[in-house]
């Protein structure tokens, strides 16, 4: 099959699936969405979104995550892994809020990221969520998958985002990131995966990647 053909069939596909995704991530508006992103990493959005409703009950603007105070914040993320570090973020990013931007959340990537505890991921779903900017953010089951179907060479996340960036067109870019990533949660999994009845790898699959990856899960 031509890379053109499996490109079609594989946004097709999703768009059968998942023709609308709601945002994984509880939250009310774009800084407990940050707020939500950044605790997300290492570990899951389910985890993630069984603590912050008591968190954001305490402080939901910036203002009143500054006066809550490391402390108390690493008191509610304490199940979340790199809790620790994640509380000092969470209290200096509110502090860099309220202090350079009006207690807002900055509207680009570069301020985003300027942010601690931010990267380029963080900032990506943040706009595209948030703010509806256009971007692509990579995670590790968009990655995997962009990898099985032949559509990225998994040299690392900004290679991935750079091949899906010239697959799908920018008014696209939204919807498929959430689209792949509820995929690979319900049909895609990384282990225990059969190929054959997969609604996308049945016929999007790289049969020496999929090999590569059985023989990886076999040896653990």
């Amino acid at each position: 099959m031509r890379k053109a053909e499996k490109i079609v069939r594989i946004r097709s596909e999703l768009d059968r699936l998942y023709p609308t995704v709601p945002i994984p991530l509880r939250h009310v508006d774009a800084y407990t969405l940050l707020i939500a992103v950044l605790l997300s990493a290492q570990s899951t959005d389910k985890k993630v979104n069984e603590i912050t409703p008591a968190l954001f009950t305490r402080a939901g603007t910036p203002d009143a995550m500054v006066a809550l105070g490391v402390p108390t914040i690493l008191e509610h993320v304490r199940a979340i892994g790199l809790a620790p570090t994640k509380s000092r973020n969470i209290h200096r990013l509110s502090q860099i809020l309220v202090e350079r931007h009006g207690s807002e959340v900055p509207r680009t990537f570069d301020e985003l990221e300027a942010l601690p505890g931010v990267g380029h991921k963080t900032a990506s779903v943040v706009m595209s969520q948030a703010f509806g900017v256009p971007a692509f953010p990579v995670d590790t089951h968009i990655h995997r998958l962009a990898w099985r179907w032949g559509l990225s060479n998994g040299k690392n996340v900004g290679q991935t985002e750079k091949d899906l960036k010239r697959i799908f067109p920018s008014e696209r870019w939204n919807l498929a990131h959430l689209q792949i990533i509820m995929f690979g949660r319900e049909h895609c999994p990384a282990r225990g995966h059969v190929p054959e009845r997969c609604a996308i790898c049945s016929f999007a699959g790289v049969k020496k990647r999929l090999a590569e990856e059985a023989r990886r899960t076999r040896r653990r």
